[in-house]
This record gives structure tokens, sequence and C-alpha cells, in this order.
């Protein structure tokens, strides 16, 4: 063999044997960006899209990369999904990274948060494989923290769905009774005055004088003719009978000494065509089809009797049928009864609760902002009332503000099985489910309580634990709560948040707490802290969390803080 020639091979083979041997270099933080960077919580889960730059004649062709993200934090680490990537001469499925070009490629992480993770490292860690041998690179920090402003959402502040009461301290009742005329006479016969209708209108009118707790609102007449003969006859007639009815209603007023009747008001209809149409379409006249469309052709009142006279065959059948029936005065009276008063019904709650129906004692419980008086209220109510679900439902809802979910959950389960088609239930279980973190099963029971005005604040922290974050905006609409408000940071609408917040009734230190997120996210320093100062003040709790929120970095929390 040629000497030269034998040196090239020789040379040739010590360059495969020193490529074969050859470990992939270390990976360094400035091949990767991170965004977020820091990481932010969604939902409850904390996710990072990592980009991968590659540089040219880096990558071995025979080396196999196995990345893994990892969170480490307050002593220990949380692992996402691995992610691998080979040279071009590894046989497998990876993405291939070229050795002379290089290459960027993108390795998504997700962890499931907890609040240790506000402190933390992101890093990578490196398996190399390269035909039989595997060894692992120094891991790289690629990002540091987690915001967790997402994590403020609670579903333990949604108020419950509450079942209402039909309380109404005024319902008002109405007692009629009719006095009949003979055709073309308006006198009032004595047998109208004793008719049994007319008696028990008496009576009422009566009572209610003599009762303090019912107010006559109204007397009022109405007296009619029927619609045959002509238009001049039957207003005449129509005027004299409420003439005559109310002369009779006046003495009988004045007999029976009832001087307080609110007004006494009176009307005529000179012919009772509405009354006619209604009685012949309830009638079984056989020709009842062909006066219905008499009646819709013509308006004109004489021409209608006209045409309908001209029905020989059914004229004889109305007026023995129809007409008596509408030559009346109808006598009526509005009384108002008066229910039991806010201070009464306070009173019989406490004291003697026997002596409320349910609709009362439910209308009780509005009557107090104390959650631990209504809670004694609904218990009565359960006790009194067990077969109203309404009962078991709102004392599971002060049950749920108390956080005695397990008794909650408990008693809005025994109002879904009562409920029948009331949706209440079914929201308030779905609420349970949010605290769970069952968000399916908190998505069903939702769809099952359209329509309750509670749902859409519980929507919005659905939204808000699943990560979507527009959806929980649209959800919460105008609502007045950390959760809307949290929503729409989360969304960058800070004027819109300033407002939810400036707008909530009872503010907490977590709304203060928002509110000096607020000025951080819009450099406004003074109201930062000016509202972290308040939250601390109000949960001392606030200040550790301030501490270690990146929320708040790059500003001087020692006005706040001390």
């Amino acid at each position: 063999m040629n000497l030269k020639v034998s040196s090239v091979l020789i040379l040739t083979a010590a360059l495969a044997l020193s490529s074969c041997g050859k470990k992939l270099g270390q990976f360094a933080s400035e091949n990767f960006t991170v965004n977020p960077n820091p990481l932010e919580v969604v939902g409850e889960s904390v996710p990072a899209q990592i980009t991968a730059r590659v540089p040219a004649k880096f990558f071995l062709k025979d080396a196999a990369v196995t990345v893994t993200p990892y969170l480490v934090y307050d002593g220990t680490e949380t692992a996402s999904q691995p992610y691998a990537f080979q040279g071009e001469k590894v046989r497998g499925n990876a993405p291939i990274v070229n050795y002379e070009y290089g290459g960027t490629f993108s390795i998504p992480a997700k962890f499931e948060y907890v609040p240790a993770m506000a402190k933390s490292e992101l890093q990578l860690g490196f398996t190399v494989t390269q035909g039989n041998k595997q060894y692992v690179l120094p891991r790289v920090t690629v990002a540091n923290g987690v915001i967790a402003t997402a994590a403020l959402a609670n579903a333990a502040t949604v108020n419950p769905a509450v079942a209402v009461d039909a309380f109404q301290r005024i319902i008002n009742e109405k007692y009629a009774a009719d006095i009949m005329f003979l055709i073309n006479q308006a006198n009032i016969r004595a047998d109208q005055l004793n008719s049994d209708a007319m008696v028990e209108l008496r009576k009422e009118i009566l009572n209610a004088s003599a009762d303090s707790t019912r107010v006559i609102e109204e007397l009022n007449i109405q007296s009619y003719a029927s619609p045959d003969g002509t238009m001049a006859i039957n207003e005449r007639l129509a005027a004299e009978r409420e003439k005559n009815t109310t002369g009779y209603l006046t003495g009988q007023l004045k007999k029976d000494k009832i001087t307080e009747f609110g007004d006494l008001t009176a009307q005529f209809t000179a012919e009772d065509w509405e009354g006619f149409q209604k009685l012949v379409a309830k009638s079984n006249i056989q020709d009842k089809d062909l006066i219905l469309s008499v009646l819709s052709m013509y308006k004109d009142p004489e021409q209608r009797e006209r045409e309908i006279r001209n029905l020989s065959n059914v004229f004889e059948q109305l007026a023995d049928q129809i007409l008596p029936q509408l030559r009346y005065s109808r006598i009526t009276a509005s009384i108002n009864v008066i229910g039991k008063s806010d201070s009464e019904i306070r009173a019989l709650a406490a004291n003697d609760p026997s002596k409320l129906n349910v609709e009362e004692l439910l209308y009780a419980a509005t009557l107090t902002d104390d959650n631990g008086k209504r809670m004694e209220i609904y218990d009565t109510a359960v006790r009194m009332f067990p077969n109203d679900y309404r009962t078991w439902n709102n004392l599971g809802m002060t049950q749920f503000i108390a956080g005695d979910y397990k008794a909650a959950e408990a008693n809005f389960k025994k109002a879904s099985q009562m409920s029948g088609a009331s949706n209440e239930p079914a929201m308030n279980l779905g609420l349970i489910e949010l605290l769970d973190r069952d968000y399916d099963s908190a998505k069903n029971l939702f769809g099952s309580a359209a329509g309750v005005s509670a749902l859409n604040d519980a929507l919005g922290v659905y939204y808000l634990k699943t990560g979507d974050n527009a959806a929980a905006v649209r959800a919460f609409a105008d609502s007045k709560s950390n959760n809307a408000a949290l929503s729409q940071i989360l969304n960058k609408d800070y004027s819109k948040a300033k407002q939810t917040l400036a707008g909530i009734s009872t503010p907490d230190a977590t709304t203060y707490y928002l509110m000096a997120v607020l000025g951080a996210r819009t450099n406004n320093e003074s109201m930062l802290n000016t509202n972290l100062r308040q939250a601390i003040r109000m949960d001392s709790k606030m200040a550790d969390k301030a501490r270690k929120d990146l929320e708040f970095q790059g500003f001087n929390l020692s006005k706040a803080l001390n």
C-alpha cells in the first residue's frame, strides 16, 4: 500500500473515532427565551412557551436530547412534559436539528399552580443520548418567578342564589257582584239586591270597613246595555242603570255607616259588543262561527245589529241565551289587605315564629345583614316548612357564606330534590363543585341554572378558574365584585377595573390589594402604597404576600409595609 494513502486512511479513522467520542456542549441561558417572563398564572396553571435557538455547528449529528422544564421553588420542584429533539443521524421521530445551521424550536411547558411558586425559577434539564451512552448536562435557568394575580379568583366570595319569598305587604283583593236588568228597563229589582253574590259583596265591604288591616281602595260601577236596539236607546238605558246603581250603592254605604271607601267611580257602556263576542264564542249556538264572522267584518254597531238580525234562524237563540246576560251593572270592591310591618315580622321571627307563614318567615331573613341571624331564621323555616325547597336552599346559602361547605352542600342537595323546575339549588351546587375544582361538573350544573340572577358571577369565576379571561369579563358584565375587577385586570382594562373596585359596596382586603396592583400596573406609586397599606390593615397576611408578589417588582414598598 502506498504510504501516503495509508496515512490518509489512518487520519480519517482517527477523526471518525474522535467525532464518535465527542460529547454535546453545554446549553446557555442565552439560547432560550420564555413567554411570558416572569411566568403568569392562567386559571389554575402556569403555562410557558420556551423558544430554543440552537447555534450552528453545536448540535451533534448523533445526539438526541430530551429537555424537561422544571419549576423550582421552596426546596421542591415540579416537572412539565419533556420535549425531545435529535441530530441528523439519529433514527427517531423527534424534530431534527441541523448541524450546519442549527435551528429554532418551541418547547411548551405547563405547571399546576401552588402559592409557593411565586418565588421560583424555571429551569431546563437536559438528558443526552449518543449511541449507547447517556449523560446529563447542567441545568439552565431561563426565567424567574410567577405572577399569581389570577389566583385571586375566589369562588367562596360568590353569593349563592337565594330562593326568594313571595311576601307582599299589600295584597289587593277584588270582590264583585252583578245586578241584572230586564230588557229596556233600568230599575233595580229587589231580588237582585238579595242575590247571594250581592249579599257576599256587602259582607266583604262591611268586614273591610271594620278591619284595620284591610283598606277599601275603590268601589267601581260599570253598567251595560245589550247591543240590540238603537244606539240612542241603549246609551240612555246604560246611563240610567249606572245612575240607579250608584244611587243604591251610595245609600247602602250611608245605611251601613261606611265613610272610608276610597274612590267611588262609575262608567257605562252603551252596547257591549266585546261581552257579546265573548259569550257567543263560549256558547253552544250552532251558527256561532257565522255570528263571529259578522262581528269581524263589520265595525259599525248599527250595521252589525242589522246583519245579525238578518240571521233570523239564530237571532231568537241570541235573544234568549246571550243578550239578557249583557243587561247589568257590575259593582266591584277593590280591597287592600295590609300585612305585618317589618318590625312586627322581626319581633315574631325572634320570639314567636309560629305566627308567621312561610313567605313572612323567608322575608324576615332579608331584614338583617347578619348572616348568623339569617341562618337562625332559615333553620326555623326548615323545621316549620320542611316541604318548601326554599327553606333548605337558603339555609345552605348562609352556611356557604359562613364557610361550612359540607353542610351547605347537603342542604343544596336536599333543595334540589324538592325544587322541580327551580334552578337556584343547581347553581349553588355548581359553586360547591367550583370549590372542589371539578370544573366539568360545575359547568353542567350552571347550565341547568339558566335565569338565576346570581349565575353571572358564578360563571365569571368558572371562566377565571379555567383560564378564559375574556369570557369571564363578558359573564361578569357590570357586576361590582373583586372577581369581576380581577377579570378586567387580567384583560388589561385598567380603567374599567378601577371603576368596578370603586363600586364595591363593602370593600375588603382583596379589594384594596387589587387596587394596589392597578397602581403598580399603571405606574402610580401613590395609588399602590395607599391601597396596599389599607389591605394590610384589614388583613396582615397581605404584607407577606406583597413582599413576594412580582406585580410590585421595581417598587419601594417600605411606605406600605412599615
